[in-house]
């Protein structure tokens, strides 16, 4: 992984957060607002929930607001009128914000779409803090080129990612064993096949532990989040796939260890709550406060551990495939999985039919060439395709 030592501090540090009124953007402004001094906002962007946009855009007085769906722009303009705030809509407009020269930047925006935000971020030389997984999971040689050749830094934001950060040796990774990544096992750990069958949207988003968004709910139901996460470990850590297992912890209290070659395991513990990995990448190479419950083991007395079910949870085979297959198969399993949750979410497709399309469109695949963005872009966009033409199948 790059890692560069960050330019002298000097205060207040500026930020730009891709994706601000998600959960994650949420939590990030949540630390903001409680370290004003510390940071200065420049842009923020969203999908389209033009209302909160603008109500955090003014209460945190940034430079520029974007609302990517350019149907808002008109919506977004008159909640800011009078403010002085720049405002902007469309795709290209959000990733002109997240090429502005500031310090450090969110990159929040779920799913493949934060893939051209997060690159242009990264060709600035930003420290970028990656909360979307999908832009390593469709592009990651591409990302780590790129943070390599413009000196950027990246700091991994999902818990598990930055739990390993913290306890990994970079210095000397030849003496790591292997990586654990810990799964919460989601909201069907334990339910039947039968049962998944018919489970609802609501029940698939109804997340025993995290407070996360509808995709990434679903993934965690099907197990697909821990897979794309094991594509991601294999970029940002220098240890081979074989060697990088998941392992099911329902408490998320431990969430992931580094495995040594003397026999240390090395673990990051904390409370369920995304504010501290937000608030570890924000700080970094620092620390500073996040108001999260503290973690008390007394009072949570047991931490159990179980291996994951490959036969329920097909998706995780599905992503070490990909994996192994590298070449544009990540790209495509990314596409199809997106797919088919907003298939699933929008009530086309049950809750194992998202395996199903994933897998039919993985062995639908060509390989190709994946050294450019447009060759991803083209990828991804003909996954997408074959993944609505299988929906399309199993609908009729």
């Amino acid at each position: 992984m790059a890692v560069t030592e960050l330019k002298a501090a000097t205060a207040p540090r500026t930020v730009a957060i891709l994706g601000s009124t998600g959960s994650i953007g949420c939590s990030t402004i949540d630390l903001l607002k409680r370290n004003r001094a510390a940071f200065r906002v420049e842009a923020l962007t969203a999908h389209r929930n033009v209302a909160l946009l603008a109500e955090q855009a003014r209460e945190l007085q940034v430079r520029l607001a974007v609302v990517a769906d350019p149907e808002r722009y008109k919506d977004l303009k008159a909640a800011l009128s009078g403010s002085g705030i720049e405002v902007a809509a469309g795709a290209q407009a959000v990733v002109a914000a997240a090429a502005r020269p500031v310090d450090w930047v969110m990159s929040a925006i779920v799913g493949a779409a934060g893939l051209e935000p997060t690159l242009a971020a990264v060709r600035h030389g930003a420290v970028v803090a990656l909360a979307n997984k999908e832009t390593l999971v469709c592009a990651g040689d591409l990302v780590m080129e790129e943070v390599r050749r413009h000196g950027a830094t990246l700091l991994p934001v999902d818990s598990e990612h930055n739990a390993i950060f913290q306890v990994f040796d970079f210095e000397r990774p030849e003496r790591v064993e292997r990586i654990i990544l810990t799964a919460s096992g989601g909201p069907f750990r334990e339910a039947s096949k039968a049962f998944m069958e018919a489970a609802t949207p609501e029940q698939a988003v109804a997340h025993p532990n995290w407070s996360m968004g509808a995709k990434i709910s679903v993934d965690s139901a099907s197990m697909m989040n821990k897979g794309l996460e094991l594509i991601e470990a294999s970029h940002l850590f220098p240890v081979p796939e074989a060697r990088i297992e998941i392992l099911v912890h329902p408490q998320s209290v431990i969430h992931s260890m580094v495995a040594y070659a003397d026999g240390s395991v090395l673990a990051q513990l904390g409370s369920p709550d995304m504010r501290t990995p937000i608030a570890y990448s924000m700080a970094w190479p620092d620390r500073m406060g996040a108001p999260v419950e503290k973690l008390d083991l007394a009072k949570i007395a047991t931490l159990s551990f179980q291996s994951p079910d490959m036969e329920r949870f097909p998706a995780l085979r599905l992503a070490r495939e990909a994996l192994q297959r590298g070449g544009a198969v990540p790209t495509v399993l990314n596409a199809a999985n997106e797919v088919a949750v907003a298939g699933f979410l929008g009530r086309k497709i049950g809750f194992l039919d998202i395996a199903r399309v994933v897998e039919e469109t993985m062995n639908a695949e060509q390989s190709g060439t994946m050294e450019s963005l447009s060759d991803v872009l083209e990828t991804d966009a003909w996954a997408r395709r074959k993944a609505q033409e299988r929906m399309d199948l199993i609908q009729r």
